[in-house]
């Protein structure tokens, strides 16, 4: 036999800022970062943006191109600001990925253009999967305006849209050029997307950093009241503690079958499919951690009074630990419409044996790959119970 054996390392930097105000001509993060000196000629950009922002801040197109128009010298606009549709139902299916792909065409963006998306994570997926996959990748600037955007999704290396009925079945891992986190856009969420997107930061807690959870804790009662202080700086910790990991956890493209960072995910990708995103993704993972934390609770493996405080937290900010379509279709596991067909999703997504990661206390975590249906079906009847 006669081999070959290729060696590739690659390595990948990119800042994550934190900032308000980032389309104020005063603000110069977004001119610096696409200067790229020698080169004497401004770079060209499209920028898209989700429709809830645009609804939401209906000046920021013409904030946008006032803010071309001061750093002219720096940065042009390839076309009129897109503004695609926001919310999952942006990533099911291809035709938001064909919008941007038929505006980066049109633009005639080459790969050393920019891409700069501003909404909230859903967008920024899809966004981000035209982007990579447009002449194999155009740069990619995330400008997230949501706390669980801000706090999670932009900061990694993946994007994906959904197909097929399942979460993020069509994706990529391409590191983004930057992530601007913009905090002038969270005061405008609805309550839901403020409180929802807090679940991400928890779960970060809960896996990573006991100290941060007790903090999580402290704030509780301003968090609720919208202050952006205090959402400010659980952004920002959550935000360095996903950051960590990704870059310093061993696999930050996934090659393995561990998934620190999807604590809670498996059931929560599956309720957010089987209640036809009623539920949003930060709410969705709420469930997801209180399912699994209470799964742990029930094996013996995380004690009582732990158990107790996560929940109590759940409850002081206001996120869900119940929705019924979890115990829809309990006594059928492979029925696609029971929450239990999502464990087999997840191992499929993921590849290799089943891994879950569960905690027995705050900063504690471990894994399991096996799960025991009946147990889990009474921790689901128990977060049903507690719930009414």
């Amino acid at each position: 036999m006669d081999a070959l054996q290729q060696d590739i390392q690659v390595s990948f930097r990119f800042p994550v800022f934190f900032t308000t105000g980032a389309f104020d001509p005063a603000n110069r993060i977004l001119r610096d970062l696409v200067s790229t000196p020698p080169d004497p000629a401004p770079a060209d950009a499209l920028v898209v943006v989700d429709a809830g922002v645009a609804g939401a801040h209906p000046d920021l197109a013409s904030r946008v191109a006032a803010y071309a128009s001061a750093h002219a010298d720096a940065l042009r606009l390839a076309g009129p600001v897109l503004v695609v549709p926001g919310g999952e139902a942006a990533k099911d299916g291809l035709d938001t990925v064909n919008l941007v792909l038929h505006a980066i065409q049109e633009a005639a963006l080459c790969r050393h253009s920019y891409v700069i998306v501003i909404g909230g994570g859903a967008v920024l997926d899809v966004v981000g999967y035209a982007a990579a996959t447009a002449h194999r990748g155009v740069r990619l600037i995330r400008v997230p305006t949501t706390v669980l955007s801000q706090d999670d999704s932009a900061v990694g290396v993946k994007n994906g849209v959904n197909l097929f009925g399942k979460k993020n079945y069509l994706g990529t891992f391409a590191a983004p050029f930057a992530v601007v986190n913009d905090f002038s856009f969270l005061p405008t969420l609805e309550d839901r997307d403020w409180l929802g997107g807090i679940s991400e930061a928890i779960k970060a807690a809960l896996i990573r950093d006991a100290a941060f959870f007790d903090e999580i804790e402290l704030a509780a009662p301003r968090l609720v009241a919208r202050d952006l202080d205090a959402m400010s700086r659980l952004v920002r910790r959550s935000a360095e503690l996903h950051c960590a990991h990704i870059a310093r956890g061993g696999d930050p493209f996934e090659a393995g079958s561990s998934r620190p960072l999807d604590f809670g995910h498996w059931a929560a990708h599956k309720l957010e499919q089987v209640t036809s995103h009623r539920l949003r993704h930060g709410e969705a993972v709420a469930i997801g951690l209180a399912l699994d934390c209470t799964y742990a609770w029930q094996t013996g493996e995380l004690p009582e009074a732990a158990y107790r405080r996560i929940m109590a937290l759940f409850d002081a900010l206001r996120l869900p630990t119940y929705a019924p379509e979890l115990s829809a279709h309990l006594d059928a596991p492979d029925d696609p419409r029971s929450v239990l067909r999502g464990l087999a999703e997840f191992r499929e997504h993921l590849g290799g044996r089943l891994t879950i990661l569960l905690v027995r206390g705050v900063g504690l975590p471990y894994e399991v790959n096996e799960v025991d249906t009946g147990g889990m079906i009474r921790s689901i009847e128990l977060l049903r119970s507690r719930a009414s």
